[in-house]
């Protein structure tokens, strides 16, 4: 998997029409009076009927819009399926939830989003549902922890943020051995462009399309794809009945943003891959999780599944909190921000951000420790983003406190102009350098992977 993109070696080959089927499902411009390529955005409440009770195809806004429909349209040609959308991901999954009745059983993996855990753990479970925690990387734990009662099973892979893959088609057969139990898969950090959940046996996948399907964070939206006709008349009727639904100017960004969803994903699995391996090799670097690298535990998986990788990884850095939270305050290029999947690149930490509401405990036996930090790749250029996590791990060890985003960020070519001056002005030693040119202060500390760029004129 040297070359990512479309045709990774190793990996499921691309689903075929995506880019074609993201651009025109559901959009022909025939259907339009003024015959708009573009679909406009209908942001009427109420349609007019007929007569009384006689309706043409909508009636009023939350049971159905034609911005909607559209979006819906296309998102389940994505996934190969019937859609539905909501106003967020968290609005799809307790849409999901009440498919479930007192009593019910709800199986979820371990490792997940903070918000799918704060939900199951403190709104779920006290609303008469009982939920398992279960370690679904492993079938055989899957099938144990089943029982007469078990209604929906609850995956995400890779997971949030710890990254791990779970075999989806092993869960599907384990699942589909007792009736009546649904197999719900979180896709949001894969996309439909790497991942296909329906068509490895799931029942039911649901995405945060806050993240990579509209990819500009800009957006709160979740759909929901489902391949069984009853399935989507039922979870289709709790659409309407519980009211979720996203306004139809954010169904208009989220349908742009799929246009482009092909292209950049492919960037974001080159810039994560580029990413994952700098981590990798870097001194100041305990760990980094990826499943696009040889050394996940589940790289087979991963291939056997997946057509390509999204820009999501974790790393551990060496040291405590102190560096790992130095190293979050000096970076220059990467946000520190939640969420994951926009064309900007995000750095957050886990345990004090996205999933401080998970118990310590919990974190701890899940790895989501003080120094693990997770980083969502966006589109930048690749030499840049190497060098702002380069010279923000090495201030993380120097101790610099930093201040996030409000610095000028550290590039090669930079770089390179600090070093020729550096050594005009007879700072030849190694280690610290500063160099004040044009106003711009730089500062770094070279490390092995950029003293390549500073050696021919500084040492």
């Amino acid at each position: 998997m040297d070359q990512p993109g479309a045709g990774t070696p190793g990996f499921l080959p691309p689903f075929k029409h995506f880019a074609t089927s993201a651009i025109h499902s559901g959009q022909e411009p025939e259907q339009w009076r003024s015959g708009a390529v573009v679909p406009p955005i209908s942001v009427s409440t109420t349609f007019k009927q007929r007569a009384p009770g006689e309706h043409t195809h909508y009636v009023y806004t939350r049971f159905g819009n034609p911005s909607r429909h559209i979006l819906e349209e296309v998102v389940g040609t994505l996934d190969g399926a019937q859609s539905l959308a909501y106003s967020s991901g968290l609005a799809a999954l307790l849409n999901i939830c009440h498919l479930l009745k007192t009593g019910d059983t709800v199986i979820c993996m371990d490792d997940v989003y903070g918000g799918t855990n704060r939900y199951f753990q403190k709104v779920a479970s006290e609303n008469n549902l009982k939920v398992v925690f279960v370690d679904c990387t492993k079938p055989k734990c899957l099938e144990a922890a089943i029982t007469p009662k078990t209604k929906l099973v609850w995956l995400e892979t890779p997971t949030n943020p710890t990254l791990k893959v779970i075999d989806i088609q092993a869960c599907a057969d384990v699942v589909h051995r007792h009736p009546g139990v649904l197999l719900a898969v979180d896709n949001s950090l894969m996309s439909p462009y790497f991942q296909r959940p329906l068509s490895l046996g799931a029942d039911i996948c649901m995405s945060s399309a806050t993240k990579y399907m509209n990819g500009h964070s800009d957006v709160l939206m979740g759909v929901i794809s489902v391949n069984d006709e009853d399935l989507y008349n039922q979870l289709k009727f709790l659409q309407s009945a519980l009211g979720a639904v996203p306004s139809p100017f954010d169904c208009y960004m989220c349908n742009r943003g799929l246009k482009t969803l092909h292209i950049r994903m492919k960037l974001h699995f080159h810039n994560g891959l580029a990413v994952a391996k700098f981590l990798k090799s870097h001194r100041r670097v305990e760990k980094v999780i990826y499943p696009g690298l040889h050394c996940h535990p589940q790289y087979e998986v991963t291939k056997k599944q997946n057509s390509g990788v999204s820009g999501v990884m974790s790393f551990y850095i060496k040291g405590n909190i102190k560096n790992a939270l130095a190293f979050l305050n000096n970076l220059k290029v990467f946000a520190l921000a939640e969420s994951l999947g926009g064309y900007e690149s995000l750095a957050e930490h886990p345990a004090t951000m996205t999933h401080k509401s998970v118990p310590e405990d919990v974190r701890e036996d899940l790895g989501i420790t003080e120094t693990l930090i997770r980083l969502s790749v966006g589109l930048e250029d690749e030499e840049d983003l190497l060098a702002d996590l380069d010279q923000a791990l090495e201030a993380a060890v120097s101790g610099v406190p930093g201040h996030p985003g409000n610095g000028i960020p550290v590039l090669p070519a930079q770089l390179r102009v600090c070093a020729a001056a550096a050594a005009a002005a007879g700072l030849g030693h190694k280690g610290w350098f500063l160099v004040l040119l044009s106003g711009l202060s730089f500062s770094s500390h070279p490390s092995p992977q950029l003293k390549i760029l500073i050696e021919p004129t500084l040492f």
